[in-house]
């Protein structure tokens, strides 16, 4: 019982007033285009890719994300219209920013450097920030129709985000576990 494992994800999650319109159009998607997939989870900016870790442990990741936090400061994130990854996903695209891509960089370092946690993936290419709205469930067609819909539909969201978060997979969906506030702005 004590070698159980979760999986777990670290993401910046928006204000709760941009999660929810955000949700609307994951739901959209799902009634209109049959990919429920991206509702499994809160909308976010995936910083970690999931990894799996001993549950009874997890403090040891929790202390070193409080430390990391500490030592950075909330971010400026701006959300601005669709992009795609072909022929499966649909995301909100924020825009990479110096601040976003830095953030991201030394988590990734912090993370495999501190825990041994990192993902070979995510080591084999460039960091594209995006908060999935329809999901690897989305088929090729639908994704063709979706995709003319929302190429050139705009949206536009600008947030400061103060906290990192820690998501764990609780066998169905992806649930928050804590948060960690990055250091105010003297």
């Amino acid at each position: 019982m004590e070698n159980l494992q979760h999986r777990y994800f670290i993401a910046l999650l928006p204000p709760q007033e941009i999660q929810e319109q955000i949700t609307e159009i994951k739901q959209y998607f799902a009634e209109k285009y049959a990919s429920s997939g991206a509702l499994k989870s809160p909308p976010h900016i995936t910083l970690q890719p999931p990894f799996k870790w001993v549950t009874a442990e997890i403090n040891k990741v929790e202390e070193c994300l409080e430390k990391f936090a500490i030592a950075h400061h909330p971010i400026p994130i701006t959300l601005s219209g669709f992009a795609a990854f072909p022929p499966r996903v649909i995301y909100v695209n924020p825009l990479k920013t110096q601040a976003l891509l830095a953030l991201e960089k030394d988590l990734s370092a912090y993370l495999e450097r501190n825990l041994g946690i990192f993902d070979p993936v995510a080591k084999t290419r460039s960091f594209t920030p995006h908060m999935t709205v329809a999901f690897r469930d989305l088929t090729k067609q639908n994704f063709k129709a979706a995709w003319l819909e929302f190429e050139k539909r705009s949206l536009n969201f600008e947030f400061t985000v103060s906290q990192l978060t820690l998501l764990i997979h609780d066998g169905e969906c992806w649930k928050i576990s804590r948060e960690f506030l990055f250091s105010p702005i003297q």
